[in-house]
């Protein structure tokens, strides 16, 4: 399916909405979806759901014809309803094409005697992954994600690990959307390709064994997705036959593993967002026995990692903004700790990298990004940025011998910029800016940081970028962009997507809102569990901030989220609907109470200590009752609303956007638009190939300029 650009690229997007579309009579009217009545009880509170059959009884597999049949019907509408805007669609798709660079082509970086780097092929949708020995100057193929993906509708790669030998290059692959991964491993040296029938590999959890001759790797169960299981697959024979080194049968767990940076020990960690421990084993040894850090204490979160004949450990034990430690090799537990970077009040270390030398720290405060560094002689500084509103971040560093160390930065304003930092001389080195092939400049830009009081009086950060020539009167379109979850944090990055909307006169806004952790941990903690509503109240309260002092008005705000930010743009207009003209809901979480409740789906039992277990409590019930969005849609106007999701997605189930469409299309009582895309062949990440996902961001764009009353085809700047 993925080719070089052509007109059946440019229309792909739109026919993958729309499969089995020929069979189909065009609509009249939006489609209706059956009302069928069902109650249960919980706590001696009947819960109603007229739209529960939509969830398939054959989950994972989806073939109920009733629902199959509502799916299409809401992809025929959504074709339908996209089809005059087609022209703006591919004006903007040929915008954010001409903006992107071809061949591009990330810096190269070490890794043991070779040096690596992928790059894009013209016309290509995937990448190609390179290498040349330290002594060559010619760069050898090891990896072609474009061949790997011919003839399938989606291909997404996910593990890339080169053996300590440098001789094998172990990769894997979803290749529907799924998240259950396919493991294969290739001999850089022969040629020989090893698919040993690995099917249901998770991605990012694998690791070399010392001797390069066998890995270990976290299994996805067969049934569901938790990876409780931690297997040792020795290249070249039938994966029937390997070994449990690890099994952890607690579904409230999330199991995740990598080799440590010394390469000598493989790390398991064990994590529910409030109490996290990494188990460890040598690398070398033949009969792997996973064994503790430092013992599990309930409610402290500590990370470790091993470089230079010791541990280093994030951990929170003494502080909710954590603190970064050494610990003996011999001895790692708690009692052996010692700070290296203490813990503070006004900075949370969000994550580190060590090197022979030196170790950095990649952390928040006051609402950005920063990067520390402190040296082995006890020299320790930030590394300098002019810009006052930025996003700093720590980049690939695989050489732990390097006396540079990689970081990534940008602005709303300054393009994607790759930097060698020497923490000696306290310079740094350009190696690569973001080019725009189409032109840039971006003293046609402006951007800002903005303080909005919440209700309850807390401070709320946003961050703000805008064409120069737009009038703050009160009139100018804005796109208000949330997550809020996790502790997530959507800094303030470039984009050249955005372009396009800056162009036509659009603010683009991002609230920073509790839920993620751009203040520090805390804020994380503020926005869950029982105060989760604080972070819905932040997005809405930025709102009417936007709109009370001259940024824009009513009927020229839109909001948009994913996932938990789709969650996030549920709960804002059930509760202003009055302060939005549109809204875009991407795989959004919007029915949570019948998901917490619901403990056979695979990531439920993980997410009650994010967002509280309402089978055994009855506060807990009535809690994501009283915000959750599907349960909250009544009779009243809404705004105009584009909605999304993924038939194989395991994360937000493709029954969530859909009944959200279903009883808002039966209740609302306006004559806005809503229409949803269900991607038939895709899952929690939609369309896979960098030119198909920017058709899927040009539909996107187009819903907005237009509902935004901004219909002009070309950009007015």
């Amino acid at each position: 399916m993925y080719k070089t650009l052509s007109a059946v690229l440019l229309a792909l997007p739109l026919i993958s909405a729309c499969q089995n579309m020929s069979d189909t009579e065009a609509l009249t009217s939006p489609p209706s979806a059956d009302v069928r009545p069902t109650e249960r009880n919980y706590h001696g509170i009947t819960l109603h759901d007229d739209y529960f059959w939509l969830k398939d009884p054959s989950y994972p597999e989806t073939d109920d014809e009733d629902v199959l049949d509502y799916l299409k019907a809401e992809n025929n509408w959504y074709a339908q309803q996209m089809a005059p805007r087609h022209e703006l669609v591919e004006t903007l798709f040929e915008e954010m094409k001409g903006r992107m660079e071809e061949d591009l082509a990330e810096v190269p970086w070490v890794d043991g005697g070779y040096e690596y780097r992928w790059r894009y092929i013209p016309g290509s949708e995937y990448k190609l992954w390179e290498r040349r020995a330290l002594d060559s100057d010619q760069y050898v193929t090891i990896l072609d994600e474009a061949k790997e993906a011919e003839g399938r509708e989606f291909f997404s790669r996910g593990n890339f690990r080169i053996s300590p030998d440098g001789k094998r290059l172990a990769w894997s692959a979803d290749f529907n959307g799924s998240e259950r991964e396919r493991l294969i491993v290739d001999d850089l040296v022969s040629g020989e390709r090893f698919d040993d029938g690995l099917e249901r590999v998770a991605a990012s959890d694998l690791a070399w064994a010392a001797d390069g001759e066998s890995l270990y790797y976290g299994e996805v169960e067969e049934e569901s997705w938790h990876t409780l299981r931690v297997k040792q697959h020795v290249i070249g024979t039938p994966a029937s036959a390997d070994r449990e080194i690890f099994y952890n049968p607690d579904r409230g767990q999330f199991l995740s593993l990598r080799e440590s940076t010394s390469r000598e020990y493989v790390l398991i960690t064990m994590d529910n967002r409030t109490t996290t421990y990494t188990y460890q084993f040598s690398t070398a040894a033949s009969d792997a026995k996973p064994a503790l850090v430092s013992p599990i204490r309930e409610g402290v979160r500590y990370f470790a990692d091993h470089a230079n004949g010791q541990f280093y450990i994030r951990t929170n034990d003494q502080h909710v903004n954590f603190r970064i430690v050494t610990a003996p090799e011999s001895d790692p537990e708690q009692g052996n700790w010692k700070n290296l970077f203490p813990p503070s009040d006004d900075v949370y270390y969000r994550d580190f990298v060590i090197f022979r030398d030196f170790v950095a720290v990649e952390e928040t405060s006051e609402g950005l990004s920063r990067v520390r560094v402190r040296t082995n002689a006890g020299d320790e500084h930030y590394v300098s940025f002019a810009e006052d509103v930025y996003t700093a971040s720590i980049g690939t560093n695989s050489d732990i011998n390097s006396q540079f160390l990689r970081v990534n930065y940008q602005s709303m304003i300054t393009p994607k910029t790759v930097y060698d930092y020497n923490p000696v001389k306290k310079n740094l080195a350009e190696r690569r800016q973001q080019k725009i092939p189409s032109g840039y400049d971006k003293s046609r830009y402006v951007t800002s940081r903005i303080w909005v009081p919440a209700r309850d009086g807390v401070q709320v950060p946003v961050s703000i970028v805008h064409h120069k020539d737009v009038k703050m009167d009160g009139n100018a379109p804005v796109l208000l962009y949330g997550y809020g979850a996790y502790s997530h944090t959507i800094d303030p990055t470039f984009s050249t997507l955005r372009s396009s909307l800056l162009d036509r006169g659009v603010i683009w806004a991002i609230a920073h809102i509790r839920g993620g952790s751009a203040m520090g941990y805390q804020w994380y903690l503020d926005g869950k569990l029982e105060k989760r509503t604080n972070t819905f109240n932040d997005f809405v309260d930025v709102s009417r901030y936007l709109i009370d002092n001259k940024y824009t008005n009513p009927d020229r705000l839109a909001i948009m989220g994913g996932s938990a930010g789709g969650e996030l743009v549920g709960a804002a207009i059930i509760q202003a609907p009055e302060l939005y003209q549109a809204a875009i809901l991407a795989v959004p979480f919007v029915d949570v109470l019948n998901t917490m409740l619901d403990d056979t789906l695979p990531l439920t039992p993980p997410e009650w200590l994010e967002w509280g277990n309402p089978i055994e409590s009855k506060d807990a019930f009535e809690l994501i009752q009283s915000y959750s969005p599907y349960d909250n849609i009544e009779a009243r106007d809404y705004p105009a609303m584009m909605v999304s999701g993924g038939i194989n997605d395991p994360r937000v189930t493709y029954w969530e956007p859909a009944k959200w469409t279903a009883k808002m299309r039966a209740l609302k009582t306006d004559d806005n638009e809503l229409i949803m895309k269900i991607n038939m062949g895709a899952g929690h990440k939609g369309k896979t190939g960098r030119y198909a996902s920017l058709y899927e961001w040009a539909e996107e764009y187009s819903f907005i300029l237009t509902q935004l009353g901004v219909e002009t085809p070309n950009a007015s700047h």
